[in-house]
């Protein structure tokens, strides 16, 4: 949130493997797969045969049902997705700074995010944090610090796959940045002027985040095969579709059942566990020809710990048998993204900037580039502010 910009997070795939003239990279979308004829096809017309496929699709927002409400309620899934979030965030305090409505300046600057995982509680201390400390000497007409950040879920407590004990820790972290944690509590319904909670609470907010569910693009459906929850591709221990040994699906578009019982879980890390699993059995079959999948060795998960980042200074750490919270925590997060970045450059450009920000409590990434989603806020204030001219103008004939 306004904290790094996109060229400092990511890294172009063509400069990644610029030195390996072996590697071909399309920018394409893949509309159908082949696993019979080993054939995929692209929205260019683009047909590209293959010995071995691996499947890396990532996931997307999950509504459960409710996909009407991608409108109102950006999910984080991609790059993009995160520059719309910010774009949208940014733009509702300038139209706060510029309106007089009390009702509408209230509205813009309410942000309700809605689940209570890591990716929920990671935007609602950020944008608390942004709110409180890094909006609070850069506007004149309104005051960021009296905005309100919201976060609901409907279980019972934050972080559930986390141990008790920091899940507790997680929600006074948040509380104590002034974010209000809603539990035990469903959404039943988003629009453009707020959520409905199932409680019958209505919060009015033109800012709704999505944290919740994640399920598979819809191109594993067209696949033929077996899918689990979510639609994700069920795979074999090796991680190879059965009956098609020569095409693999990593990632979060895995249903992976691991040796021990357990599924795998839809973690960057494990993520990335698994693409080296997997080149290392291709690799391995180059050399030494086809293995059945059965005489393959299998997937296993290496759990190197959880952790979570709730804002300056406020983290929580689930490493074996350590579990810790707060500028510890938060210290072991910095040092793990910055070992996770792409590329030398992006380690030391992401490290001046944390350093920058974290001396001057000011973020480097505020410019706002493109159209913010909202234009069912702007014709609201334009509808009230005619509303209340044409008010005065009859009271005023009277």
């Amino acid at each position: 949130m306004a904290g790094l910009s996109a060229t400092e997070i990511a890294e172009p795939i063509r400069t990644i493997f610029r030195g390996r003239r072996n590697i071909a990279s399309i920018m394409d979308a893949v509309e159908s797969i082949d696993l019979d004829n080993k054939t995929a096809q692209s929205a260019l017309g683009v047909t590209v045969g293959w010995d071995y496929l691996v499947v890396a699709i990532g996931g997307r927002t999950s509504y459960f049902g409710n996909d009407h409400w991608a409108e109102h309620a950006p999910g984080i899934k991609t790059l993009e997705d995160a520059m719309r979030v910010r774009r949208t965030v940014l733009t509702s305090f300038e139209l706060a700074e510029a309106i007089d409505d009390p009702d509408e300046r209230r509205k813009l600057t309410t942000i309700v995010v809605v689940g209570g995982g890591a990716t929920g509680v990671e935007l609602a201390g950020a944008m608390a944090e942004l709110s409180t400390i890094v909006f609070k000497k850069d506007f004149r007409r309104i005051d960021p610090t009296e905005a309100r950040v919201v976060l609901i879920d409907g279980g019972g407590r934050l972080l559930s796959p986390f141990p008790e004990k920091l899940s507790a820790s997680a929600k006074r972290q948040l509380e104590g940045l002034g974010v209000e944690v809603i539990l035990n509590t469903r959404v039943q319904d988003i629009h453009a002027d707020g959520v409905l909670l199932n409680n019958g609470e209505t919060i009015e907010t033109h800012n709704v985040l999505w944290g919740g569910g994640v399920q598979a693009p819809e191109l594993t459906q067209a696949l033929g095969v077996e899918l689990g929850a979510g639609g994700r591709v069920v795979v074999g221990p090796d991680l190879s579709i059965p009956g098609h040994p020569e095409a693999y699906v990593i990632g979060d578009v895995a249903d992976c059942t691991l040796p021990d019982g357990t599924k795998a879980p839809g973690l960057a890390p494990s993520a990335m566990q698994m693409g080296k699993h997997v080149a290392k059995l291709v690799s391995a079959e180059l050399k030494q020809g086809k293995t059945p999948p059965d005489q393959r060795e299998a997937f296993t998960y290496w759990d190197k710990g959880t952790m979570a980042t709730i804002g300056r200074t406020h983290a929580i750490a689930d490493i074996g048998p350590l579990h810790f919270g707060g500028i510890f925590a938060w210290l072991a997060w910095l040092v793990v993204h910055l070992m996770l970045l792409v590329g030398f450059r992006n380690k030391l450009v992401v490290l001046i900037q944390w350093f920058y920000s974290y001396v001057t409590f000011r973020r480097g990434a505020r410019i706002i580039i493109g159209e913010a989603d909202h234009r069912d806020a702007v014709e609201a204030v334009v509808d009230a502010g005619s509303q209340k001219s044409n008010e005065q103008t009859a009271s005023a004939e009277n």
